[in-house]
């Protein structure tokens, strides 16, 4: 049941790559992150709402307080996420961030989890397909790069906050995914991902007073838009996220093909973003898919 959960994570996460960057690329928002972190906390808190008054699902201070270092290391790693976004591609950006699996694959390893050589093999796969998509970005031709971006709407150079931003969201991720295991083994699923909800939902009025009340800055319903339907993708996300991740059997597994959403996000950002890619990228990518193939085959 695992792979299920993992697959719903990865397309709901893929379509909300899509729709944050659409909502956060705009160079001359800077609070645009903010904005974002608004939406998806109004969405999450109302679906929190849903599952604990409706659901009945339980939660206490006890369950906020004990997810919340969990709560605060995606919190944060998502909210770099979204800075990331003005300053290059989706389709580079994504693969980076979600690097962040093959990091936890490693943790596991190096505590012990016993594994299969086809399973090892399968997470080596989407490891290096997902890391090798943000190797051939640092090290592609800045003419190469002029020629395939011409096609899109959006130029991005090189520069070092491009690369940095995603790689401490791949860094943070993966040390909240390694640590949700294991506070998930004393915690109910339902009751933690509610909690993380709540927590988004904090994050999200601290936001709102920051850039609506404070700084006194103008939430324009057209360019809005895209953030609540990305967030939206991303609670759904979340949602088979914490189940996937919760059979720690097969957390080794599920983390690195959950983090390969971004192999779907590429494909987005090509078909709506028009950002072209080259040969190396789409290499990269049947890797990945490969990897998550055999994984979705020793499920069954």
């Amino acid at each position: 049941m695992w792979f299920v959960f993992a697959l719903v994570a990865l397309l709901c996460w893929s379509g909300s790559d899509l729709f944050s960057k659409i909502g956060c690329r705009e160079p001359d928002d800077k609070l645009a992150h903010l904005k974002m972190v608004m939406a998806v906390g109004l969405v999450m808190g109302l679906h929190a709402a849903y599952e604990i008054f409706i659901g009945g699902t339980e939660i206490s201070w006890h369950v906020i307080w004990t997810y919340l270092p969990v709560s605060l290391l995606y919190i944060l790693s998502m909210t770099l996420g979204y800075v990331g976004l003005r300053y290059i591609e989706l389709s580079i950006s994504s693969p980076i961030c979600n690097a962040s699996g093959a990091l936890v694959a490693l943790m596991w390893l190096l505590t012990g989890a016993e594994t299969t050589p086809a399973a090892l093999a399968a997470v080596i796969l989407v490891s290096v397909g997902v890391i090798g998509l943000g190797v051939v970005e640092s090290r592609e031709d800045d003419q190469l790069r002029a020629a395939r971006q011409e096609a899109s709407n959006y130029k991005y150079a090189k520069s070092w906050l491009a690369l940095a931003l995603p790689i401490a969201y791949m860094l943070l991720d993966a040390a909240g995914t390694f640590a949700d295991t294991i506070v998930l083994r004393e915690l109910d699923e339902g009751s933690a991902n509610c909690a993380y909800e709540l927590t988004f939902l904090a994050a999200g009025l601290f936001s709102f007073i920051y850039v609506v009340l404070i700084r006194k800055d103008r939430l324009i319903p057209k360019l809005e838009t895209p953030k609540y339907v990305g967030a939206a993708f991303e609670t759904a996300g979340q949602f088979a996220y914490i189940y996937a991740i919760a059979d720690e059997e097969h957390a080794m597994y599920s983390a690195p093909m959950i983090a390969s959403y971004c192999v779907v996000s590429v494909l987005w950002s090509r078909i709506f973003l028009r950002e072209k890619l080259s040969r190396k990228h789409y290499l990269m990518i049947l890797l990945v898919v490969i990897g998550i193939v055999i994984l979705g085959i020793l499920d069954i």
